[in-house]
């Protein structure tokens, strides 16, 4: 009987095995293969520490994402508990908006951010108003920042809504009782209790921002990104080998995030219980 149970889980397990390696494993590889392939062979991995272009897109790509990780978070985490905790008239209207640009891909986003704070934004018009001259950020890194916090947002806000809904109120009554202030029952009862979703949706932002190409594709007249560079040595340089060996470096980097936000987030459960 255990012979045949164990026939079966083999069977039922060869379907997820071929997806893993035809749509993962052999792309992985082939990939890895090519970055390591180049005139410069292994050594093509090293550029993106040696070669100042590719080391600063590096940079500028990690700070990028930490910036509108720990912006999303701060936003989206306090307006989850509040929208989660109170209920007004326009409260599903307004969840309704807040989810709204989950619908949009990276170009309609970047595509807003420049009637925003584009040439012909109403950011620019208003400034030219008011001072007299236009303030114009979306061809920046601030203009990148909104388009990503804008995207980030949603995914976030949704994850905390639903963690803040499984709180235990009478812990935080409790923590009053005792005689501590708001800040402290927010910092030692709500946050611990909801940072499993914070790691979580945290890590998902961190990735999503280190690999978003639409928005920084339609914006990134002056801005380096690891997306914008892998683009530009695979397409204009037809450099195939750096762009492979910086897809790998931009995967290794995200993974290595969403690990360490996956052990993290086990580890306050474990915690926490």
């Amino acid at each position: 009987m255990a012979q045949r149970d164990r026939r079966y889980l083999i069977l039922f397990m060869l379907p997820a095995v071929a997806l893993f390696a035809a749509f993962f494993l052999l792309p992985m590889s082939r990939l890895v293969a090519v970055g390591g392939g180049g005139p410069s062979g292994v050594a093509t991995y090293g550029a993106i520490l040696t070669e100042p272009r590719y080391f600063r897109s590096l940079i500028s790509t990690v700070l990028l994402s930490v910036l509108v990780t720990a912006a999303t978070l701060v936003i989206a985490g306090i307006a989850g508990v509040f929208l989660q905790r109170n209920s007004f008239p326009g409260r599903s209207a307004l969840v309704a908006m807040l989810t709204f640009p989950l619908a949009f891909p990276g170009v309609v986003v970047g595509f807003m951010v420049i009637m925003l704070a584009g040439r012909q934004g109403v950011i620019g018009d208003l400034t030219a108003l008011v001072f007299g001259h236009k303030a114009i950020f979306a061809y920046s890194m601030a203009g990148l920042f909104t388009g990503y916090l804008y995207f980030s947002i949603p995914r976030v806000i949704l994850t905390i809504m639903a963690a803040a809904e499984k709180l235990d109120r009478r812990l935080e009554e409790a923590a009053r009782s005792l005689g501590a202030s708001p800040w402290q029952v927010v910092r030692d009862v709500t946050v611990p209790a909801l940072m499993p979703a914070i790691l979580s949706s945290g890590a998902i932002c961190f990735a999503t921002s280190m690999g978003a190409f639409g928005t920084a594709f339609t914006l990134a007249t002056e801005i380096e990104v690891l997306p914008m560079t892998i683009y530009t040595e695979f397409t204009l340089r037809a450099n195939i080998a750096v762009a492979a060996a910086l897809s790998i470096i931009l995967g290794a980097i995200t993974w290595a995030a969403l690990a360490l936000a996956r052990t993290a987030a086990g580890s306050s459960v474990a915690a926490a219980a």
